[in-house]
Formats: C-alpha cells, structure tokens, sequence
C-alpha cells in the first residue's frame, strides 16, 4: 500500500510542477493530493510540501481548515479569466462554451470557501 500512496504522490507532485509553468494546469490542488499521499508513504517527502515558503500554507490552509486566501481566490480566479481569453482564439465555439461552463463552477467553488483565520 505504501508503494501505492508514493506513486500516487510522485505523479500528483510531478502534475503539480507542470502547473507552476503552464497556465491551464493548477499547482496546489495537485500538491494537496501529493501531501495527503506522501503522508500516508514517505515523511520526507510530506514534510519538503508542508514547509515549502510558497506553497506550503496554501496546503496548511486547505488540510487544517478547507480554507483559500483572498489573495490566492484573485489569483486563482484570474488566471482561469486569461486561460479562458486565450482559449477563446484556440477553440471551437462549443469547446469554449463547455469551458466557459467548467471554469465558472469551479470559480464559483474556489469563491465561496472560506478564507483561513487571521494569523496570530
């Protein structure tokens, strides 16, 4: 079961470093996912996540209080805006509509999470 958990983790790790240079792919989703793998197989590995200075409290905020920042929201809700200006030039009428349609439920979600406490 351990080798499953490490794979499951080095593939949505790996996923995840193709997010932070493609504008389509997100990053911290898929380091939620490696976290919670890479917790249940290599502590080394779960720990370089949870202690990285960029994305670690992002992951810290999702795991300890399904929490998303206002910051990371704009941010997360603007990108899809300009993947989406893009695309509009790339696909077809109905493929934009379909994307039109997932990008917006899922800002939609992303919206309405709540924001972590205030650091003390």
């Amino acid at each position: 079961m351990i080798l499953l958990w490490r794979t499951i983790g080095i593939v949505t790790a790996g996923l995840a470093v193709l997010g932070t240079v493609l504008p389509i792919m997100p990053t911290v989703p898929f380091l939620i996912v490696a976290a919670y793998a890479f917790d249940r197989s290599s502590p080394r590995f779960h720990k370089m996540i949870m202690s990285h200075p960029i994305f670690g409290p992002q992951v810290r905020d999702w795991r300890e209080h399904g929490a998303i920042s206002r910051r990371v929201k704009m941010l997360a809700v603007g990108g899809m805006a300009v993947g989406l200006c893009i695309s509009f030039f790339i696909l077809t009428p109905k493929l934009w509509l379909a994307q039109v349609v997932i990008l917006a439920l899922v800002s939609v979600y992303i919206v309405t999470r709540p924001a972590p406490p205030a650091q003390v």
